[in-house]
C-alpha cells in the first residue's frame, strides 16, 4: 500500500516530475508519440506509443521493458525518428 505524502513532499514530488518532464529527451518523445498518435488515428485509443518497439502497446504492456524490469532501459534504447544527437562541445576560454 503507499504511503501518504505530506504537502510539501507533494509539492516537492511534483516539481520534480514537471522537471523530468520538460528534458529535452522527453519532450522530444512525447512530441513523436503526439505524431504518430495522430497518424494512427482511433486504433491508438486505449493504447501507448512504445517508443524501443516502435508501436502501440496496451499501457500495462507498455510498462516494465516487457518483464525484464526497468534497469536495463535507459535513453540509448528508445528510437525518436526526425530527432539527432548533438556532442557537447567544450568551450575553451582564453586565459589571458
Amino acid at each position: 500500500m503507499p504511503q501518504k505524502l505530506s504537502a510539501a513532499a507533494k509539492k516537492a514530488k511534483a516539481a520534480r516530475d514537471l522537471a523530468y518532464a520538460k528534458t529535452p529527451a522527453r519532450r522530444a518523445k512525447k512530441a513523436h508519440a503526439q505524431r504518430e498518435r495522430r497518424a494512427a488515428g482511433a486504433s491508438a485509443n486505449g493504447k501507448d506509443y512504445d517508443h524501443k518497439d516502435g508501436r502501440f502497446k496496451s499501457v500495462s504492456a507498455n510498462r516494465g521493458n516487457d518483464g525484464e524490469g526497468t534497469k536495463k532501459e535507459g535513453s540509448r534504447r528508445y528510437k525518436i525518428p526526425g530527432t539527432t544527437r548533438r556532442r557537447r562541445r567544450s568551450r575553451r576560454r582564453n586565459k589571458d
